[in-house]
């Protein structure tokens, strides 16, 4: 066979061509992904992993922040579905609600991927994974933690006062119960006053103003669902003439950054850890679900407790 001029240049083309197929089929996967808001200096953690995450692995991230409004979100995951998007990922606000609109992205053939907070629905096939941490296992350290130090104090009485995070959440709900399943039966342990405080600073202090007002000096420990309210709890305790971390034992969940310099101030006495850092597996997860690979239905996140003593030497390993 004679190999023309014309012959080889069209071989190059269709050799150019096929070579060209993979990289033009191998388009970036796309997620949506609705945060519940930036109450939080964990929340803001958990958005800048998981922006930094897609980003890294060539995901692109379509992101809509609900402000802690159940609405927002079940906006945010129709306009995915209108938009075909690849997966869908959401840190649901609440537990409940949330049965339509998943149904309707299974009916669209998209996979929905839970992050940080479950929910409760009765088809769970209607969510392929949830990625985050064991909430009820925090109460349960939080509240072992107190236990151990009461036992080192067996003469004291402990009334504990509770702010609880946003109503109906998943995690207000789980570190309640741990906790109290915990020091159930134990009569030097009673939560005197539980109360929201939706997860934040300013109405973490401005509950803690409340229950200073009513209880005063009957107060001996605060449970705190999470660092920041514990924060704003602790300026309250302060501008009312109390020592946080003396006069009222403050134990709080997250290990944020904020929360090991309080402890290092002497103003906080334990946190349990909850990392946000849930970037990276998030989106090895979307892609292990759009290749139809099979994944677990729970993948639960490592974590410890940090008492006060260790708060100097670990704070430099914190990355949030």
């Amino acid at each position: 066979m004679i190999l023309t001029r014309r012959t080889l240049l069209g071989a190059v083309a269709v050799a150019s061509f096929a070579a060209a197929i993979p990289a033009f089929a191998a388009k970036p996967l796309v997620m949506g992904f609705s945060q519940v808001g930036a109450e939080s200096e964990w929340r803001t953690a958990n958005t800048a992993s998981i922006k930094d995450a897609a980003k890294k692995a060539g995901i692109t991230l379509k992101f809509a922040d609900a402000q802690q409004r159940q609405e927002n979100q079940v906006k945010a995951i129709r306009s995915f579905i209108a938009q075909h998007v690849d997966v869908i990922a959401f840190s649901p606000v609440v537990e409940s609600g949330w049965d339509t609109v998943l149904r309707e992205a299974k009916a669209a053939r998209i996979p929905v991927i839970l992050t940080d907070r479950a929910v409760n629905v009765a088809d769970k096939s209607l969510y392929v994974s949830f990625i985050g941490s064991d909430f009820v296992e925090e109460g349960r350290r939080a509240a072992r933690w107190l236990l151990d130090y009461a036992k080192k104090n067996p003469a004291k009485q402990f009334n504990i006062v509770e702010l609880q995070g946003t109503v109906g959440s998943a995690p207000a709900i789980d570190r309640k119960n741990g906790f109290q399943e915990v020091i159930a039966g134990n009569p030097k342990l009673k939560i005197i006053r539980s109360q929201t405080g939706d997860f934040t600073r300013a109405k973490g202090k401005e509950v803690m103003e409340a229950f200073l007002k009513s209880e005063g000096k009957n107060i001996n420990v605060l449970y705190a669902h999470n660092d920041d309210m514990a924060i704003g709890a602790i300026q309250a305790i302060e501008e009312a003439g109390l020592k946080p971390g003396k006069d009222i034992i403050v134990v709080s969940i997250d290990g944020v950054k904020g929360a090991f310099e309080a402890m290092m101030q002497g103003k906080l006495n334990v946190t349990v850890e909850c990392s946000p850092l849930l970037g990276p597996q998030l989106m090895q997860l979307a892609q292990d679900v759009v290749a139809g690979k099979p994944v677990p239905k729970r993948i639960t996140v490592e974590e410890g407790v940090f008492p006060a003593e260790v708060a100097a030497k670990e704070f430099p390993n914190r990355k949030y």
